[in-house]
């Protein structure tokens, strides 16, 4: 059976491997680690065609331990305790290095099966996963294992993967002489959003169109890639942890005040497909973070909100973008949920108080009697609409939860609240 290219020029040693510069390279962690050839126990986080499973590979041959591979989506609890089994027999003397991929979609059950053997050094781990391993991979197994995250390629590192696989192209496609267009790896590389391979993919797609035309030299152009690159590598997951990491950076964006940022972020949520998620947000930021300094915010938030729901994509982009816009603009504050937060801890700290007896309501037989509203005094018959009585309960009587924003807006409202309080 003929190999995937990404396969057939997978690297062999860690030198070889392509980004992961913060892990990899001169006195970095994950190449000493190797180097040593004393592999500890390890979870690979990090997006897809990152370089997980080719590290896992370069750990497993620096071991000399036997490498077994399983994969959590349709391996079962019977799997490991059949590698297990063989623990004791000759191939494996110096012991199993287990490469689990997928290790999210094992469960808790499944996942403690493996500690007996992890304890007594018996097995070696290395457990990959696309989700946040603090999220989906059981304390028990994080607690004997050094996370270490993979993160997306960098352009010009996955170039340097795909010029390496073009020099390897003649011995792989049957002697032809294959070559590329400097355009043609530079769109390869960009169009595969941090995945090696998903370019390496698109870059064999590629040659196996031109080896119908049967000539023995074969010129790639940036014509030729886009014809297998016409949808965009980008994938947003919205259950996935990069949702949520995409969704905080693009309400810090605009509560930055960062216009440019908070587009691009909200782009990507658009290519995501996630409507819902995207007015849900805006219609928080427009509360939390501009707040009482431009009051009208989610006003004018809601419309654009609500006419992309009647809209639905791809219209939708454009009052989004709108709002996306508009709201990183204002002038920002947060004195609103300060305010209620701080409230909320007291009540819930049991520092809440007896309302004062002259507010409670009075609108029953027997109200007075209890001593229900009497003394209350009603605020429209004094000058201005205010009169000085005490409104909190007694133990948070000098309790103060709003403190204005410096803005405009809220100038105004201290200016106010000062001047009947003097009066």
């Amino acid at each position: 059976m003929i190999k995937p290219l990404a396969d057939a020029v997978r690297p062999q040693t860690i030198d070889d491997v392509v980004g992961q510069s913060h892990i990899i390279g001169e006195d970095k962690f994950l190449t000493n680690i190797i180097k040593s050839g004393d592999i500890p126990n390890m979870v690979f986080f990090g997006p897809s065609g990152t370089g997980k499973t080719t590290v896992a590979n370069i750990c497993a041959s620096v071991s000399n331990k036997k490498l077994y591979k399983l994969n959590a989506t349709n391996a079962s609890t019977k799997d490991i305790k059949d590698i297990a089994s063989g623990l004791e027999s000759l191939e494996n003397v110096n012991g199993v290095l287990l490469y689990l991929d997928e290790i999210q979609n094992f469960n808790k059950k499944q996942q403690q099966s493996l500690l007996e053997y992890i304890e007594n050094g018996s097995i070696t781990l290395i457990a990959s996963t696309t989700e946040n391993p603090y999220f989906y991979v059981y304390n028990a197994i994080l607690s004997r294992c050094t996370v270490v995250e993979f993160k997306p390629v960098e352009k010009d590192d996955i170039k340097t993967a795909l010029e390496r696989a073009s020099k390897r192209a003649e011995e792989f496609y049957h002697g032809k002489s294959i070559s590329f267009t400097d355009e043609a790896l530079e769109h390869l590389s960009c169009a595969s959003y941090g995945d090696v391979r998903k370019a390496l993919t698109s870059m064999d797609m590629a040659i196996k169109s031109k080896l119908a035309l049967l000539k023995d030299e074969i010129l790639i152009t940036q014509d030729d890639v886009l014809e297998v690159t016409q949808k965009s590598a980008f994938y947003h997951d919205k259950d996935s942890d990069n949702h949520y990491d995409t969704l905080s950076a693009f309400q810090k964006s605009i509560r930055g005040s960062d216009p440019d940022a908070a587009v691009h972020y909200l782009a990507r949520l658009i290519e995501g497909g996630d409507l819902i998620s995207i007015c849900r947000r805006l219609l928080v930021i427009s509360a939390e973070d501009i707040g009482l300094a431009y009051p009208t915010a989610i006003t004018v938030t809601k419309a654009c909100v609500d006419s992309a729901m009647q809209l639905g994509f791809p219209e939708a982009r454009i009052p989004l973008a709108e709002a996306v816009i508009f709201l990183a603009s204002l002038p920002k504050s947060n004195s609103a949920i300060c305010a209620v937060d701080e409230a909320l801890a007291d009540i819930r700290n049991g520092n809440a108080g007896t309302i004062p007896a002259h507010l409670r309501d009075g609108h029953y037989g027997g109200a007075q009697k209890l001593g229900r509203a009497i003394g209350y005094k009603y605020p429209h018959s004094y000058p201005n609409s205010y009169v000085k009585q005490q409104y909190l309960p007694d133990n948070l009587v000098d309790k103060k939860y709003y403190n204005p924003g410096i803005n405009a807006t809220e100038d105004k409202f201290k200016a106010y609240l000062d001047m009947l309080k003097k009066k």
